[in-house]
């Protein structure tokens, strides 16, 4: 990942939380003082998020030194020192509030997404994101799923074909076997690319299969369906569980045969990791 793309992105973030100074930190502060500090994981997580952390300090103090002591991708356990830094204290103070936010949001989907694969991962079930991410977010919530071991599925529309509901109901207008018609448009159109094709029935799921497609993905399918939909397919076409399934019932969806999940939840509704910084004036050991 180029972090250097999203120096623009840190930017806008200290001037959303700055403004025109840290008028508590300016009155209290003599503008040369230095600090040491740690930033410290106060709950079991899996790291994401620190390469933009140091961006944030680094932009408010650029003789700021570090002391990684893990990396992205890295599981911890609560009390474990994630970084450590020496610089203008002025700049610390400043920077905190907008670096933690970033590890926590990012280490939070990555968190949230490792206890996903772990427990698919005796089934041979992989774990996907999808697009609905923050926007202007995506490219760096897509990464914290990988670093929790998730897989990315299409980054947009451009990068994959996945025909949906809305595009059927458009095809259906020009009478039956729209699922069929489809399928070779597409492969007209874009000669090379899989397709991976939503349906809602199993009498949809027979009609991808015998159009051809690569995927069918299996929408606001229960298990047990999801279990007659594997039976049908026979290994013929590729299966991605999607829809109504989140932390309660995941494991429900899980059976051999089920090539992935894809859950929106990763992204849009994994609670923050829990991380804070200390500040000291003394170095450390």
């Amino acid at each position: 990942m180029d972090f250097a793309a999203f120096q623009d992105f840190v930017r806008q973030a200290l001037a959303e939380d700055l403004g025109s100074g840290d008028i508590t930190t300016s009155a209290l502060i003599p503008p040369d003082e230095t600090a040491r500090a740690a930033i410290i994981a106060r709950q079991e997580m899996m790291l994401a998020g620190l390469p933009l952390a140091e961006m944030v300090f680094q932009e408010l103090d650029p003789g700021v030194e570090f002391f990684r002591v893990v990396r992205d991708g890295t599981s911890v356990l609560p009390g474990a020192t994630l970084l450590e830094l020496e610089g203008r204290a002025e700049a610390i103070l400043g920077g905190e509030r907008t670096a933690l936010n970033f590890i926590a949001h990012l280490s939070g989907i990555a968190t949230f997404t490792s206890r996903m694969v772990l427990s698919a991962r005796e089934k041979g079930v992989r774990v996907l994101d999808t697009r609905k991410t923050i926007p202007c977010l995506r490219k760096l919530q897509k990464y914290a799923v990988e670093q929790g071991g998730g897989v990315n599925h299409r980054f947009g529309l451009y990068d994959a074909i996945l025909i949906k509901e809305n595009h059927l109901k458009l095809l259906s207008a020009r009478g039956p076997g729209e699922i069929g018609r489809a399928v070779r448009l597409c492969r007209e159109k874009h000669s090379g690319r899989p397709v991976e094709i939503e349906v809602e029935t199993i009498e949809q799921l027979e009609e991808a299969i015998a159009a051809g497609a690569e995927t069918a993905l299996l929408d606001n399918f229960t298990p047990q369906e999801v279990r007659e939909a594997v039976q049908l397919a026979s290994g013929r076409i590729r299966l991605e569980a999607s829809g109504g399934i989140g932390e309660e019932n995941f494991e429900d969806y899980l059976t051999e045969g089920l090539n992935c999940v894809s859950l929106g939840r990763l992204t849009h509704s994994a609670p923050a990791a829990d991380v804070s910084l200390l500040l000291k004036t003394a170095s450390f050991e």
